[in-house]
């Protein structure tokens, strides 16, 4: 089989590897779709190396079908697809209070150990969400992405109706707009990048650029002056963290989803004289994943023009310096099946 190994200074290679048979409680899958994110861009630009055990297989968001099961697997059988929720939680304890999806100890398939860049990967059975017989498979590999948008939103609490920005259109910023658009919340996206701002009005979302227009003014007059009951800092740059206090309205809530890797000021003053609280999220839980897979089956939002295009796994070195090149797509897709 073909399998990609990260190898460091921007280098992914194509190599030759033998397909191995499951281990008792894992599930070889015949991966058919593996998505580029952000965080594969930070390992391809050498970010993680201290953390990245080179050269490694990379890659956690995904969709397949089940190749064959390990001993002990019951709920899995050839040819189911699947898609991969990337958590290995074998490690947590009590002190971890039961959310097992942020436990010290938790290791990220696809960073801490092999991912999914590779025709045929093996995996707990436990990480495996099953997909319906006619999930499109294309579709199915932005359910991971989606899952952080799901969480992200289950987290603020959004009500139908409320008031949601979004801070930054990227590809996660996007999902979490489709999201709440979905749950019946007026959602606005603020992004710089024009390309981005039209490819959110061409999904049907409300999108604004904060250099060319007055934001706080722009929520205040959509909101009758109640500005936003729910912003989402997405961007993760010193301009979000300074403006999402003043678009926020009394009791709003912002949901930190950017990773901010160092300490950033914060205008706390806000927080006192609005009654605003400030929630973190981080990545999923399996309800989120559920709810993104019944998202993605019933297609009633626009995932098809989430995917930027769609490249052989033999290319993987050109994908990886094409997005480093435009990095104004939304979702490049590997094929892990062509060669």
């Amino acid at each position: 089989m073909k399998a990609t190994f990260y190898e460091g200074n921007k280098k992914l290679s194509l190599v030759d590897k033998e397909i191995e048979a499951p281990k008792e409680g894992d599930v070889r899958i015949k991966v058919a779709y593996a998505g580029v994110c952000g965080t594969d861009m930070h390992i391809y630009h050498g970010m993680m190396d201290g953390r990245v055990a080179i050269p490694l297989t990379i890659g956690h968001e995904m969709s397949g079908t089940v190749d064959a099961v390990g001993k002990e697997v019951t709920d899995y059988k050839i040819g189911d697809k699947v898609v991969v929720r990337p958590l290995d939680d074998r490690l947590a304890k009590p002190s971890d209070k039961g959310f097992n999806h942020i436990c010290e100890e938790l290791k990220f398939i696809g960073i801490d150990s092999p991912g999914a860049m590779q025709q045929y990967w093996n995996v707990p059975a436990f990480t495996l969400h099953k997909l319906p017989d006619t999930t499109d498979l294309k579709l199915a590999a932005l359910v991971e992405p989606l899952s952080v948008a799901t969480h992200d939103v289950r987290m603020s609490e959004l009500k139908p109706n409320e008031y949601a920005v979004v801070l930054g259109g990227g590809p996660i910023g996007m999902l979490i707009a489709l999201v709440a658009k979905e749950m019946g919340a007026n959602v606005i996206i603020s992004e710089v990048n024009e390309s981005r701002i039209t490819k959110a009005k061409e999904m049907g979302l409300e999108a604004v650029s904060p250099i060319e227009t007055d934001l706080v003014a722009y929520v205040k007059d959509k909101t009758e002056g109640r500005l936003a009951d729910v912003v989402f800092e997405v961007a993760g740059v010193q301009s979000t963290l300074d403006i999402m206090t003043e678009i926020s309205g009394i009791r709003g809530r912002i949901v930190m989803v950017a990773i901010h890797g160092q300490p950033k000021p914060v205008n706390l003053f806000k927080f006192f004289w609005k009654e605003l609280k400030l929630i973190g999220a981080r990545v999923y839980e399996k309800e989120d994943y559920e709810k993104s897979i019944q998202l993605i089956n019933d297609n009633k939002l626009p995932f098809s023009e989430m995917i930027t295009g769609v490249e052989s796994i033999s290319k993987i070195q050109e994908v990886f310096e094409g997005i480093d090149k435009n990095p104004n797509g939304m979702k490049t897709l590997i094929d892990c099946q062509s060669v």
